[in-house]
């Protein structure tokens, strides 16, 4: 699997397919070395470079005696709907232990995609000791816009790094991964649009940040035309795609029978493609 990479579209919630898919090869003892998880993506990214099955999933499904994970109230007290303190913080060290130890002692490589508020460009950043730095990274790649606060690292504000670059193929193609895997969250078709309103509601909020603000409103043009590049690659054989193939579910969605459906689904998508994709990497 040399000069391979599997990367990690986000979505929110909708993280728990992807969840479910890298759950199978982690049963599979199937290791791509190098992963690139982007937003929800790079929870996704730590946990299969940890080794933790289910605990993405875990994560996401909440047992009934733990914290609500995405929450009005908590927005209008923290500015996150997103509990971020809960994923990052307690999760990691209380409900859902993180193994650093296995992270930090793996020879796999683990981009997180964050954007910088400064410059609008995409950050592919890794962490190889300090445990509270790595997860900081995974909050500011988690973090989305207006619904989240700007994340801090070294002094530079940082949000979700799907604003920048959502899915980062030729990232990966430009550092000589000639194998990639990408694992995606919605349909094949799926097209992202973005009003005027919204824009100009997007350029009033961050007027402070032109180029943050640059990146978010040409994002549905450079998201259309990398999932029509991925689409095309994939029919000629060079990358290999998993998605999903029914219905997805909403970013916010809190049901607990749909998450684990959605979960299922990635999984058992997984377990279909699998023949194909061991033929994919030892081609």
């Amino acid at each position: 699997m040399k000069n391979s990479a599997i990367i990690l579209e986000g979505g929110s919630v909708r993280g728990v397919f992807s969840s479910g898919a890298l759950d199978y090869l982690m049963e599979k003892d199937c290791y791509i070395p190098h992963v690139i998880g982007v937003s929800a993506g790079s929870c996704n990214a730590v946990d299969y470079v940890s080794k933790q099955i289910g605990r993405t999933r875990d994560c996401i499904v909440r047992s009934n005696d733990q914290e609500k994970l995405i929450s009005i109230k908590g927005f209008l007290k923290n500015k996150s709907l997103f509990n971020m303190e809960l994923l990052f913080e307690k999760d990691p060290s209380e409900y859902h232990p993180f193994d650093f130890d296995t992270f930090f002692a793996s020879h796999m490589t683990c981009e997180i995609v964050v954007t910088n508020c400064l410059t609008g460009k995409a950050e592919y950043l890794t962490e190889k000791k300090d445990g509270a730095r790595l997860m900081t990274l995974c909050r500011a790649s988690s973090s989305l816009p207006i619904v989240s606060p700007m994340v801090e690292i070294d002094g530079v504000p940082y949000l979700d790094g799907g604003l920048s670059d959502s899915i980062p193929i030729v990232h990966s193609l430009q550092i000589g991964n000639k194998k990639n895997v990408v694992i995606l969250t919605r349909n094949k078709g799926y097209r992202k649009t973005m009003s005027k309103r919204s824009m100009h509601f997007y350029a009033v909020y961050f007027k402070k940040y032109p180029q943050l603000v640059r990146a978010v409103c040409l994002r549905p043009y450079h998201y259309n035309r990398i999932l029509a590049q991925v689409e095309k690659w994939e029919e000629e054989g060079k990358i290999f795609v998993v998605r999903p193939q029914g219905k997805t579910v909403s970013r916010v969605e809190s049901d607990k029978k749909v998450l684990n459906d959605f979960y299922q689904h990635g999984y058992e998508q997984m377990e279909a493609q699998y023949e194909d994709l061991l033929r994919f990497l030892e081609k």
